[in-house]
């Protein structure tokens, strides 16, 4: 196999109200990516993906602005990454229609979002939210991308990738696309509801109290923190002490996240103490790492023409890298050009 330059890309839809579980599951990987300064860094709005099921059009450009904008104050920094609208880049799109044509029916089918989305009422469901895979993988892969960080949920798409691009690289007989690998680190790949902690937190919950929204003032990043559900045993020394706590378990793990620590560490630290002081620590916590954040994603979205002067110098950028990409799988496909 040839040697690709190293490159993340990993991207979140634009569905609106950025959660704690947006944050430590996916964005501050991407903050931590940009540190190293091993790979190219690239991430992306999909809001591609988000019209696989109806949206209204001024919410999805609000939303797609407003991602930017935590991605932004979060500590993405757009000199350093190429950060992107996927529909500013046609080449997604353009590789997508390719591998629409490498990826078979089964593959699709099998994939477990398709299933859960799609519901009992398959039949009506959109021809793009079957097939998304497809375009997920492209948006990797025409970057050639050779690692994504991304969460638990969604491991088997980048399993779906590695077969799209294997499958292009037997047909042809090429060594083009990368076999690229997904990362899954930190102590909160998956943060649960504050109400449920057998749930993942989600936007989508009716009750506003199951999440930390990164737009949340600190007044209410606190109260409900203070409020999430646990149990009332003290915290164990050791995380074995949780495998039966889940509520109690999510909370250790966003503290430890928060605090770029471990939770094993965070329970050496706090052994013995009742979840009541526990949660006024973690609330502390969350205050002074999440509300500075709230307080720049509200500066940045009184300037939508900055954010989408930002999002236009990023395509630019990307295309740089995409367009010899897809005119080279052109090529190889056998397009005339």
């Amino acid at each position: 196999m040839p040697d690709f330059t190293p490159r993340v890309f990993s991207g979140i839809q634009p569905s609106g109200g950025l959660t704690l579980g947006n944050y430590l599951g996916a964005i501050t990987k991407f903050v931590d990516w940009q540190a190293k300064g091993t790979h190219e860094t690239i991430f992306c709005m999909v809001d591609l993906h988000a019209i696989t099921v109806p949206q209204e059009p001024a919410t999805l450009r609000r939303n797609t602005r407003e991602l930017c904008a935590g991605f932004l104050a979060a500590g993405i920094d757009p000199e350093r990454s190429i950060l992107i609208a996927q529909s500013q880049v046609p080449e997604h799109a353009q590789l997508a229609w390719i591998f629409n044509c490498v990826a078979r029916m089964g593959w699709m089918g099998r994939m477990t979002q398709w299933k859960d989305k799609s519901g009992k009422n398959a039949e009506a469901a959109s021809l793009g939210l079957f097939a998304y895979p497809a375009l997920m993988a492209a948006d990797i892969l025409v970057y050639h991308a050779t690692h994504v960080p991304v969460g638990e949920d969604q491991k088997q798409h980048i399993e779906l990738t590695r077969d799209i691009a294997a499958k292009f690289n037997h047909d042809y007989g090429v060594d083009f696309f990368p076999m690229t690998e997904p990362v899954i680190e930190g102590a909160a790949t998956r943060v649960m509801s504050l109400r449920d902690g057998t749930k993942k937190m989600s936007k989508s919950d009716p009750v506003d109290a199951s999440r930390i929204n990164l737009t949340d003032d600190a007044d209410t990043i606190a109260r409900k923190l203070r409020k999430a559900k646990t149990d009332p045993d003290p915290l164990p020394g050791d995380p074995t002490g949780l495998s039966e706590r889940p509520d109690a378990r999510n909370l250790v793990n966003i503290y430890a996240a928060l605090s770029d620590s471990d939770p094993a560490t965070v329970l050496a630290e706090h052994e013995g103490r009742m979840f009541g002081h526990f949660k006024q620590d973690l609330a502390d916590l969350a205050v002074a790492r999440l509300a500075p954040i709230s307080t720049e994603m509200a500066r940045l979205m009184d300037e939508p023409a900055e954010i989408d002067r930002l999002l236009a110098r990023g395509a630019e950028r990307a295309r740089e890298i995409t367009v010899p990409i897809l005119e080279r799988t052109y090529e190889i496909v056998g397009m005339v050009r």
